[in-house]
C-alpha cells in the first residue's frame, strides 16, 4: 500500500455528475473511483447532481444516472442532492466575493476578449461607457501561484489566471459558473476529498483561489487518468462504443477498473465479486497517472 498521511477528519467523498444524457464510461470510472476511494477508509460516498445549466439538461438523465448508479452497485450515503437547491447559497457567496473586491461585475462578451480568449481585465476598475454588468468574473491579477497535492498526480502548481484570465463565477444568462457552484457545494457538504478526472486538474486553482476569499477549508484532491479508447481518443457520452451501454455490467465494471489499475483476477467474474476485490484491495497508488486506454475500438 503507498504510504499516506491519515485524514484528521472522518472522510466524505462525492461523485457529482452534470444530467446532460446518460452515465458514459468516464463517469463510471470517476464513480467507482470515488467509491471505493470512500469506502476503503470507512467515509461517507454522497451523490450530487450538478443541474445548473437547464438548456444543457436532458429530461429524465437525472433519475437514469442513479438508477444506473445502483445497477452497478454504488448507493450513496443518503438522499441524492441537487445543486439547484442550493441557489441562494450560491448567491451568498456571489455577494461576498463582490463587497470584498475579490470578484467584479463584467460588461464583456466572447467578441470582447482577444483572440487568444484570455480576459485582459477590461472591467476590473469599472466597467466601461456604453456597456451593462452581464456576467461577475474573479479578480486574478492579485493572486499567486496556487499549489496542491494530490494523491494520484503529485505536486501540482499553477496560477488561477493563467488559462483564461480573470474567470467567470456568474454567466451572463444569469446562471451561477461551476467553478463557484462547486466550491460552495462541496464545503457545505464537508468533503474532505474531491476525486474526479484530470481533464478538471487545471480548475482546481481556481477553486483553490474561490476557498481562500470565502474563508472556507478545501478539500484534498484526486485527479484521475483520462480514459481513451485504444487509438488515444478520449472516451465520451456520445460514443455508440461506450461500454457502460455496449458492454454487460460485469464487463462495463471490469474495464474501469482496469483502467483505475485495480483489474480484477479472472476467477471474479460477478459484478458484486468484482466491487468486493476492488474495495479489499484499493489503493491509490496504482492508479495510473496518465491517460489510459481501456482497449475500446471506435465505432
Amino acid at each position: 500500500m503507498s504510504a499516506e498521511k491519515p485524514f484528521s477528519t472522518a472522510y466524505i467523498g462525492r461523485f457529482a455528475p452534470s444530467p446532460t444524457g446518460a452515465l458514459h464510461f468516464g463517469s463510471l470510472v470517476a464513480a467507482v473511483a470515488s467509491y471505493l476511494r470512500a469506502r476503503s477508509l470507512a467515509g461517507r460516498w454522497l451523490l450530487r447532481i450538478e443541474d445548473l445549466d437547464p438548456p444543457r439538461e436532458v429530461p429524465g438523465a437525472a433519475r437514469a444516472q442513479i438508477k444506473t448508479l445502483a445497477a452497478f452497485g454504488l448507493i450513496p450515503d443518503g438522499p441524492v442532492r441537487y445543486q439547484s437547491d442550493c441557489d441562494p447559497a450560491h448567491r451568498q457567496a456571489l455577494a461576498q466575493l463582490l463587497q470584498s473586491g475579490a470578484a467584479f461585475r463584467c460588461g464583456c462578451s466572447r467578441r470582447h476578449l482577444p483572440p487568444n480568449g484570455i480576459y485582459p481585465g477590461t472591467c476590473r476598475n469599472g466597467i466601461p461607457p456604453g456597456r451593462a454588468p452581464r456576467s461577475v468574473r474573479m479578480r486574478t491579477d492579485n493572486a499567486g501561484v496556487e499549489c496542491f497535492t494530490d494523491a494520484v498526480q503529485g505536486e501540482y502548481c499553477d496560477h488561477p489566471g493563467r488559462t483564461g484570465g480573470d474567470f467567470v463565477i456568474l454567466r451572463g444568462d444569469g446562471l451561477i459558473a461551476y467553478q463557484l457552484a462547486v466550491v460552495v457545494d462541496d464545503a457545505a457538504s464537508a468533503i474532505t476529498e474531491v476525486v474526479r478526472g484530470a481533464d478538471l486538474i487545471d480548475s482546481t486553482p481556481k477553486q483553490l483561489l474561490i476557498y481562500h476569499h470565502l474563508g472556507l477549508t478545501p478539500p484534498r484532491w484526486l485527479h484521475l487518468p483520462i480514459v481513451t479508447d485504444s487509438r488515444g481518443r478520449k472516451l465520451s457520452k456520445s460514443d455508440a462504443d461506450d461500454p457502460v451501454v455496449a458492454h454487460p455490467r460485469a464487463e462495463a465494471l471490469r474495464l474501469a477498473l482496469r483502467a483505475l489499475g485495480h483489474e480484477p483476477p479472472v476467477g471474479a467474474r460477478l459484478l458484486d465479486s468484482q466491487l468486493d476485490w476492488a474495495l479489499a484491495n484499493f489503493d491509490p497508488g496504482r492508479i495510473p497517472r496518465g491517460p489510459i486506454a481501456v482497449g475500446v475500438h471506435p465505432g
